[in-house]
């Protein structure tokens, strides 16, 4: 039988050491999505420097396909960087998740057009988004799991509400940091050398950020076998694997309805709509601050009511609304009606996304937490959101109708809803 060293974090410590816990966590998850996330918001520019092709439509596929490559290696690093947190501990594995990120990003900064080195510029930026997806994969399950093992029974989805107030931060920030620079910089100026300068900040605040979370107290020692790794997998995929495919479907719906709502939008509106990129970008902005404002107080919400009706009305609340906000978008299409149906959407967003990465890391037991959720997450991102948008210009192509994007989100929204006939709820419950 494997042993554990858990460590009991006191769950009456100060304000100030709860708040530099969460802090210190949600800042470097924020840095790490935002150096992932930034990509997303300059997309179709980069896909002018680095992808030659012969059609604009053959452009934006190769585009939003590098954008789920860097998708492909999340579910490698979650099986490696969760087994490594497992095993050694969470902090050790934020501290390597935090370092690769960026080293990726400066990969980003550094790697010159295809214009100047051919062929090399796409490889680099490919492997760049290689290895940014690796580390993305094992942060959340790490991170997530240290944030509700600090928590107590009763204020876990708190707790867990700022791996979401990060992951939706770094949307605000990337897209602030996007648009301001559009509206300050010639298209020159932009091309030339503005959209580095986003890629360039989160190299700068991650030497401030890896310092913070080595001060972090630790939730689960280093464990004794050493055997661990493997037994962890087996456990997980013998014992746990109805849980597993609960967990893929739980991330299913806020996954697709996410990659779709807080960024396929902005480059639909540019590319379908032909609205100005200036202005499309700052849907990405109204989209995270929505989520940033309203996710503590979501994850109050859901400590409250549970996990599981959260997730079925806010799902209900994007399926039902998804089609219409299309139809609003392109009946309409200016910035304004933009704004309108993301932000309301948002709404929907964040309080679905709370309670299921909430719920889907409180269905493992502590051995194989940060695993079974990185696991979970990582496939399901990997191909139903890294691949969203590449998914969605397809359907657009092959149907000629600009408003199959819709259905593909009430497809999946609906599908994951089987999910929760799976699991019990957890709310108010002690984790195992």
């Amino acid at each position: 039988m494997r042993r554990f060293n858990v460590i009991t974090v006191s769950k009456n410590d100060s304000r100030g050491a709860r708040i530099k816990n969460i802090a210190g966590i949600t800042m470097g998850n924020a840095i790490e999505f935002y150096d992932f996330g930034i990509y997303t918001v300059f997309a179709v520019l980069i896909g002018k420097l680095y992808f030659p092709a012969d059609n604009e439509f053959a452009k934006l596929l190769l585009t939003f396909a590098t954008i789920g490559v860097g998708f492909v290696t999340r579910p490698l690093g979650a099986v490696c960087i969760g087994l490594y947190a497992d095993k050694y501990g969470r902090k050790p594995a934020l501290l390597l998740t935090l370092f690769l990120m960026g080293l990726g990003t400066l990969i980003f900064v550094l790697t010159p057009t295809y214009d100047t080195i051919g062929i090399a510029a796409p490889i680099l930026i490919i492997s760049a988004r290689l290895l940014q997806g690796f580390s993305l994969g094992g942060e959340l399950g790490s991170s997530t799991a240290m944030l509700m093992e600090y928590a107590n029974d009763q204020n876990r989805a708190f707790y867990g509400s700022w791996q979401m107030f990060s992951q939706n931060f770094n949307k605000l920030l990337a897209s602030l940091i996007g648009g301001i620079l559009g509206l300050v910089l010639s298209e020159d100026a932009l091309t030339l050398w503005g959209w580095r300068a986003a890629f360039a900040v989160g190299l700068i605040i991650i030497p401030i950020a890896l310092y913070i979370r080595r001060n972090l107290p630790e939730t689960k020692e280093k464990t004794t076998d050493e055997a661990t790794e493997k037994a962890i997998l087996q456990e997980l995929f013998q014992d746990y694997w109805k849980t597993l495919i609960a967990g893929v479907l739980i991330i299913l719906g806020i996954t697709a309805s996410t990659y779709i709502i807080a960024y396929y939008m902005a480059n639909y509106a540019a590319t379908q709509l032909k609205m100005d990129f200036k202005y499309t970008v700052w849907a990405v902005t109204v989209s995270g601050l929505v989520q940033v404002v309203l996710s503590p107080f979501m994850g109050i919400l859901t400590d409250k009511i549970g996990r599981k009706q959260m997730i079925f009305w806010t799902r209900m609340g994007i399926v039902l609304f998804i089609y219409p906000a299309f139809l609003l978008i392109n009946k309409y299409p200016e910035p304004y009606m933009l704004f309108i149906v993301v932000a309301i959407l948002a709404f929907f967003l964040v309080g679905n996304g709370i309670a299921s990465i909430v719920l889907c890391a409180e269905i493992f037991p502590s051995r194989i937490r940060a695993t079974g959720l990185s696991i979970s997450y990582s496939f399901t991102v990997m191909i139903f959101g890294g691949f969203a948008q590449f998914f969605v210009t397809l359907l657009i192509g092959w149907t000629d109708n600009p408003l199959s994007p819709a259905f593909y989100v009430i497809a999946t929204g609906l599908v994951s809803l089987i999910a929760l006939l799976l699991v019990k709820e957890t709310a108010g419950q002690p984790l195992e």
